[in-house]
Order: structure tokens, then sequence, then C-alpha cells
């Protein structure tokens, strides 16, 4: 007979989800209310209104969807992608390659600026582009790229958008209350994140956020929008101001406690404050990885300090490496995808997951783990420079 299921308790260092702080798992326990009673629209306002904040926008139609950052993505490219469009896909890891999915399976001409994994986009590779074609419907960017560790330069790709009249539609999954991240000022048009990052909620929720330039796009579309459930103009109908909302679906009404009160511990940190604590720990964890020998795959001038890829040392099986640190230490890093497959680490600092504890605890279990395998590693010199350079910082 099958009994309630127990999960172990694991430390989250990998590229997501994250350890989900214990107020998060808390306010998700709270009675289950209707999705239209008015105590829970009043909830729902305040999250439009707390992601506007952590967004850096005033944009009205902000909101989550009901569903991962892989809906979010598709809300984005079903609502703004149009048969017969051109849209300029760059791809410099795994979910660049999403992006042109997506314009494709909407019927879009997918125009890609491909640059080098663990490489930030090329912003001139993109002007070129764009010189070559006047007829280009959107910019199409990931701003953090979780399959590298890379971050690429989104207020100079959405000002080339807007120099060369096409919208953007940006990839934040990974960035959003990790690292700098500007919607109006940076005038990004359409953007998708998700809550199992830096926002340390449990994954299952995908923030969007439209500009009015994105939804001046919406309402003039010739063909009508392929996907009943994410279509922006039939879910506004709940998601949008006031009392009175029209039934779209039933949303996780606990799950978005959960996001809510992820929302509520942003604000009092306060979102520079994330991005500033992020930083601190990436030169922490840093200082302590290099200490053992082991190399980043991003220059630092373009690195996520919030998801870190280091390479795996020549003669290493990674997948025993994180094994052991699973067996050992109840520790969890990911793994290589794509080209990077069996070639790196993907060590995450994200939400909860970025404190002085997660950082030790990873530098001494990597460092045993290496050494038991019979890696030449300085003992305990690794978790003495992390340890020294925190103290710097405090």
């Amino acid at each position: 007979m099958i009994t309630s299921f127990h999960p172990p308790q694991r430390t989250l260092m990998g590229p997501g989800p994250s350890d989900v702080h214990p107020r998060v798992l808390a306010a998700m326990a709270r009675p289950t209310i209707g999705h239209l009673d008015p105590a829970f629209i009043t909830m729902m306002d305040e999250i439009k209104q707390l992601l506007q904040y952590a967004l850096r926008t005033e944009n009205p139609l902000t909101m989550p969807v009901s569903a991962p950052g892989s809906a979010g993505m598709e809300a984005c490219f079903v609502n703004l992608v149009e048969p017969g469009d051109k849209v300029i896909v760059c791809q410099n890891g795994v979910f660049g390659g999403r992006m042109k999915e997506n314009v494709e399976r909407f019927g879009g001409e997918a125009l890609m600026v491909q640059d080098a994994w663990g490489t930030p986009v090329s912003v001139d590779k993109v002007r070129e582009l764009m010189q070559q074609h006047d007829d280009i419907k959107a910019l199409a960017f990931v701003h953090a790229e979780t399959s590298t560790g890379v971050c690429s330069d989104a207020e100079a790709l959405c000002q080339l958008a807007q120099d060369y009249g096409c919208l953007s539609i940006v990839d934040a999954v990974t960035s959003l209350g990790g690292v700098e991240l500007e919607v109006d000022k940076w005038g990004i048009d359409a953007i998708y994140s998700g809550t199992q990052k830096c926002l340390s909620a449990p994954p299952g929720i995908s923030p969007v956020s439209f500009s009015e330039r994105a939804l001046e796009k919406v309402s003039k579309r010739d063909s009508r929008i392929p996907s009943w459930f994410l279509d922006k103009k039939l879910v506004m109908g709940y998601w949008g101001g006031g009392q009175k909302r029209a039934y779209h679906h039933t949303a996780p009404v606990n799950a978005l406690y959960g996001l809510h009160e992820s929302l509520v511990m942003l604000q009092e940190e306060g979102i520079e404050n994330a991005w500033s604590r992020h930083a601190a720990h990436h030169e922490a964890l840093k200082a302590g990885l290099e200490t053992l020998g082991l190399r980043f795959t991003v220059a630092p001038e373009a690195r996520l300090p919030q998801l870190n890829s280091v390479q795996v040392p020549e003669g290493v099986d990674e997948a025993i490496v994180r094994a052991q640190l699973l067996q050992n230490y109840g520790l969890e890093i990911g793994a290589g995808l794509g080209d990077l497959a069996g070639k790196v680490w993907r060590i995450g600092l994200m939400g909860s997951s970025c404190t002085r504890r997660h950082v030790m605890l990873c530098i001494d279990a990597l460092e045993n783990t290496l050494r038991d395998m019979g890696v030449e590693v300085p003992t305990g010199a690794a978790v003495a420079a992390g340890a020294i350079y925190k103290a710097q910082e405090a």
C-alpha cells in the first residue's frame, strides 16, 4: 500500500529550484479559499504591485501565469508572434533555442544570432542583422542564460530594438531578483520569469509583464491568438484591476500564497540589497572554488553571480561527484546542458540558497569529495578563502 510521501531534506544549489524559505512554505499551508473570493482578489492586486516592484515597471499588464516559466515564455510568443513575422532570436545556450522553437511553432520566421556558449549575446551581430532587414517584428534574447551562467547586455539589446522599431522579448527566468533588471528603464516590451530561482518560491508560476507597445501589437493582430489559456486579452479579464473579475481559470491558490510571501520578503530586503547579496556571496564562493583549482566557464564581466558554471577537472567524473554530494551532504548542484553536458557543474546561489551557510557548505563538500576521488586539493584552504572574503565583506 502506498503511503504519504516525505521528501528528504536537501540543500538546493543547482540551477533551480532553490531552497524555499520556511515563511513561504508556511504561507502555502494556509487555508485554501476560492479563486474569486474577495480576499483572494485583494491578494491578487498585491501580487501585481509586488511584481511591478521586483521588475521595476509600471506596466498594468504585470501578472503571474498559472504555470511554470516555460508557459511564461510561450505566453509572450503566442501573443506577440503572428504567421510570417520575422523575429531575431539570439542563442548562446539552451534557452535561446527554445525561443526559436516558439517563434517557428507560431508561424514566425526566426533569424538567428549565434554566439559561443558561455559568452554574451553580441550586440554588434544583432545590429548588423537588423540593418539587413527593415521588417523585423521582434528581438528575443535570454538575459541570464541558465545553461551557461552568462549575462547579456539587456539594456543595449533593448535599445537596439527601440532604434529599429521592433519589440523586445526577454527571458529573465534566472535574473529576476538576482541581478539588476529594469523593465521600464531599459524599455523591455515583454518579459517572463520563474518563481523557483531567485524568488525562492516553489516552481509552477511564471511572472510576466507586457509594455503598452506590446499590448498594441496584441490588439492589432491580424490573426487569432492560437492559445486560449495564454491569451492575454482573456486572462486580463481575471487579473485586471478592481473587485469585479471575469472567471478565466482556477488559479493555483496556495501556490500564489507562496509567491505573495516571497515577494513580500523581497520587498522587505529591498531589491537592490538582494542584488548586492547575490554579488557578495558569489565572490566568496569564487574565492573558495578558485583555491580548489576550479575554473569558471564565463569571463568575470559577464558572469552571473547566482548561477556559477564551473569547469569539471580533467579526469573527474562529474556525475559521480554530484551523486556523492547528494548522498553524503544532501547537497544538490547541477549538471551541464547541451554543449556543456559532462563538462561543467552549475552551482546556484539563488534567493534563500544565497547565504554564507550555503557557500561554506558547498566549498567544504566539494573539497572533501574531490580529495576522496584522488584530486589534489589544499586541505582547508578553500573554506578559509571563502570565509576570509566574507569577513572582509562584513
